[in-house]
């Protein structure tokens, strides 16, 4: 085990050995050397056979030679120590390994390299994530490791299959601007006060995605782990949408374009409005917006009591189903279309 946690060491220092070979090359040469030997010694490891190289007594006397000299009898202690230092680089090396390899496949998959919690991945997209429980102690953190795993390898056919964005969405639906049948369908999936999901919509909005496609919007009122809002007053901001939706389905969409591309007077966005104000005096908020939309106001309290509806909370148990059991989101926004699942904040073109 010795010569294969020397083997792995050499590795890591082989680049700093390769930069000073240019100034020195003897340097380089005897690393190399060095490094031929180690991989002999690794190489009959791994095949099995006996080492024969001495390469281990070698990498030993080096770091002992001195113990010898002043004090003999801790040679023998020293050896042992270094036997299991050699095995937990091993097993640490093993491990980064494993997690490297894990995260490239989840960042292809799930397009985050943290399964779990895919906000805290510096190389994912922009996104609002879905998160789950942090372990609380090392046996859940190890079964959550292989969980992890398992995900992956399940989540591997839907990322090579074709997604056809008509499939995904509640019943009934609405979409952004007039639905026409000339065009291809796009599933959007986004949360009301999520602003990755705002950015993505006013990405699509310029670049004028939402007149290519029949873009279905699914909104989807991210829970935390314990059960509370992610952000406030979003699932009541995608109630009154829903409700609008079976009432005035042709207005529901302009909800969401006001919340994520307008401001009120002062300059703020009326998302970081509606995440400022009460549950009251948001629903107020938004019923103002359906009254300057033309919406009557006999119909706007119809609205405002389907809100409350069993109807309405289907709805959104649909669109819950859709998001994590479907198409299985590890964060949002989430964009199927051109038979593709596209996760993270859509960039203009």
């Amino acid at each position: 085990m010795v010569c294969i946690a020397a083997f792995i060491i050499l590795l890591l220092f082989g680049v700093v050995a390769a930069f000073l070979s240019i100034f020195k090359r003897e340097i380089g040469r005897k690393y190399l050397n060095v490094i031929k030997k180690a991989w002999g010694c690794v190489g009959k490891k791994v095949r099995l056979q006996k080492c024969q190289t001495n390469f281990k007594e070698d990498v030993k006397h080096s770091v002992l030679k001195r113990v010898v000299l002043t004090h003999p009898k801790l040679v023998k202690p020293l050896s042992a120590v270094m036997e299991v230092l050699a095995i937990l680089v091993v097993l640490v090396f093993v491990w980064a390994v494993l997690t490297s390899i894990k995260a490239l496949l989840a960042i292809w998959v799930f397009g985050t390299c943290n399964v779990s919690q895919p906000a805290s991945c510096a190389l994912a997209s922009e996104t609002c994530s879905l998160e789950s429980n942090e372990p609380t102690n090392a046996v859940e953190a190890v079964g959550r490791w292989f969980t992890e795993w398992g995900e992956i390898f399940v989540a591997i056919p839907d990322r090579l299959r074709d997604w056809h964005a008509e499939d995904y969405h509640t019943t009934p639906y609405f979409t952004v601007g007039k639905e026409d049948s000339g065009k291809p369908y796009a599933t959007d999936i986004v949360d009301p006060g999520c602003s990755a999901c705002m950015m993505s919509y006013r990405n699509q909005k310029e670049s004028g995605f939402f007149d290519k496609y029949n873009t279905i919007m699914v909104v989807y009122p991210i829970r935390l782990p314990n059960g509370e809002l992610k952000f406030k007053n979003s699932e009541l901001i995608a109630r009154y949408v829903y409700a609008t939706m079976l009432s005035e389905p042709e207005v529901a969409g302009k909800i969401l374009d006001r919340l994520y591309t307008e401001r009120d007077s002062t300059g703020a966005t009326y998302q970081s409005v509606l995440y400022e104000l009460s549950e009251e005096n948001a629903g107020k908020l938004i019923e103002k917006w359906l009254k300057d939309f033309g919406v009557s106001s006999t119909k706007i309290a119809g609205i405002s009591g389907l809100t409350k509806s069993e109807q309405v909370s289907g709805i959104l148990e649909q669109a819950r189903k859709i998001v994590e059991e479907e198409v299985r989101a590890k964060g949002i926004p989430t964009l199927i279309y051109d038979n593709k699942v596209h996760m993270g904040t859509y960039e203009a073109k």
